[in-house]
C-alpha cells in the first residue's frame, strides 16, 4: 500500500506542473482536427498554424513546461508508436540505395556546410555545429554535437542560435515543401525521400510528410529516423576528433542513440514480421496520430518568428546555404538513381 501510495505521488508531482501547457496543446490539436474534418486542410499545418498564433502562451509560467513535453515528450512517444505502421513491403521499397544516399548526403553537407562557414567568415566549430544540425536530425543532433565540442564563451550563443534556427527554418520547410513537391508533381514515394532527406527536425518531417499524403508521411518518417541514427557515427568521429580537448566538469551526456528511435525500430521490426495484429496496429496508428498532433501544436506553441531577428546575417546566411544544399542535392539524387 505504501509503494503504491508512494508511486502515485511521483505520478503525481511530475504530472501537475504539465498539465495545464497538455491541455492547450491538446485543444490546438482538437481545433486543428475539426478544421481538417469540415474544411479539408491538412490537420497537422492547422495545429502548426494556431500553434504559432497563441505562442505567447508558450513562455506562460504555468503552461511552458507542459507545452515543452508536448513538443518533446509526446512528440517521442508518437513517432516510436508510429512504428506499428512499417511494413515489409514499405522496408523492401526503400532499399539501399536510399540509406547509402542518406548516408552520403550527411557526409557532404558537413563538407560543404564547413567550406560554406570559411568563405562566410564563421568558425570551424560553429560551421559543423550547424552543419551537423542540418544533415542529420535539427535540434538533437546540435544538443548531441554541442556536448562533445571544446567549450568557450561562445558555445552557448552558438548552440542556442542553432537550435533556434533550425526550428524556423524547418517550421518553414514543412509549409513550402509540400508545395514545392505539388510544384514539381513528385511520387508520394519520392516525396517522401525529398521531405525525410531535408528537413530538419522530426516533428516538421511528420507534418510535411502526411499533409502530402500516409504514404508520403510515413516514407518521410522512415527516412528521417534513418538520419537521425547517423548521429551516433557522426558523434562518435567528433569525440574522437575532439578527444584531447578540455571539457568543463559536470557536463551533462546526451545519448546518442535516443529511446525513440529504438523504440521504433522495435515496433517497426514487429510489424514488418507480422507480429502486431492488425487491431492493435490500427490502434497504435491512430494513437500515434493523435499524439504527434498534439506534439506538432507545442511546437508551434514554442515557435517566435521574430528570433532569426536577433543574430547576425552571416550565421542566417550559412543555415540557410547548408539548408539549400542539402534540398537540392536530395532532389538531384532522387532524379538521377530514379528513387
Amino acid at each position: 500500500m505504501n509503494l503504491r501510495t508512494s508511486a502515485f505521488k511521483r505520478a503525481d508531482a511530475f504530472l501537475r506542473p504539465l498539465l495545464p501547457g497538455l491541455l492547450v496543446a491538446t485543444l490546438v490539436a482538437i481545433a486543428a482536427q475539426f478544421v481538417a474534418e469540415h474544411y479539408g486542410a491538412p490537420a497537422m499545418l492547422m495545429a502548426l498554424l494556431f500553434g504559432i498564433a497563441l505562442n505567447f502562451l508558450g513562455s506562460e509560467p504555468r503552461s511552458a513546461p507542459g507545452i515543452a513535453f508536448a513538443s518533446r515528450g509526446v512528440l517521442r512517444i508518437g513517432v516510436a508508436l508510429l512504428g506499428a505502421r512499417i511494413t515489409a513491403s514499405l522496408l523492401s521499397d526503400l532499399g539501399w540505395t536510399v540509406v547509402l544516399l542518406l548516408v552520403l548526403s550527411t557526409i557532404v553537407t558537413i563538407l560543404f556546410g564547413m567550406a560554406l562557414g570559411r568563405v562566410l567568415g564563421q568558425g570551424p566549430r560553429f560551421s559543423i555545429l550547424t552543419a551537423g544540425a542540418v544533415a542529420i536530425c535539427g535540434v538533437s543532433a546540435a544538443m548531441a554535437i554541442a556536448a562533445v565540442q571544446p567549450q568557450s564563451d561562445r558555445s552557448e550563443r552558438n548552440l542556442t542560435f542553432t537550435v533556434l534556427g533550425v526550428t524556423l527554418l524547418s517550421t518553414m520547410a514543412m509549409i513550402l515543401y509540400p508545395a514545392i513537391v505539388a510544384w514539381l508533381g513528385l511520387s508520394d514515394h519520392r516525396a517522401g525521400i525529398f521531405i525525410g532527406g531535408t528537413v530538419h527536425d522530426v516533428a516538421q518531417v511528420i507534418g510535411a510528410g502526411f499533409s502530402i499524403s500516409p504514404e508520403a508521411g510515413e516514407t518521410a518518417t522512415l527516412v528521417k529516423l534513418i538520419r537521425v541514427s547517423l548521429l551516433a557515427p557522426v558523434v562518435l568521429v567528433l569525440s574522437l576528433a575532439y578527444r584531447n580537448s578540455p571539457r568543463p566538469e559536470g557536463r551533462a551526456t546526451v545519448p546518442i542513440l535516443p529511446g525513440f528511435v529504438i523504440g521504433f525500430a522495435a515496433l517497426a521490426a514487429l510489424s514488418a514480421f507480422g507480429l502486431i495484429p492488425e487491431a492493435l496496429r490500427d490502434l497504435l496508428a491512430h494513437l500515434s496520430g493523435w499524439a504527434l498532433l498534439v506534439a506538432i501544436a507545442g511546437v508551434g506553441l514554442r515557435t517566435r518568428l521574430d528570433s532569426m531577428l536577433e543574430v547576425g546575417p552571416r550565421p542566417i546566411a550559412l543555415l540557410f546555404g547548408q539548408t539549400a544544399f542539402l534540398g537540392v542535392f536530395i532532389l538531384l539524387a532522387c532524379q538521377l538513381l530514379e528513387l
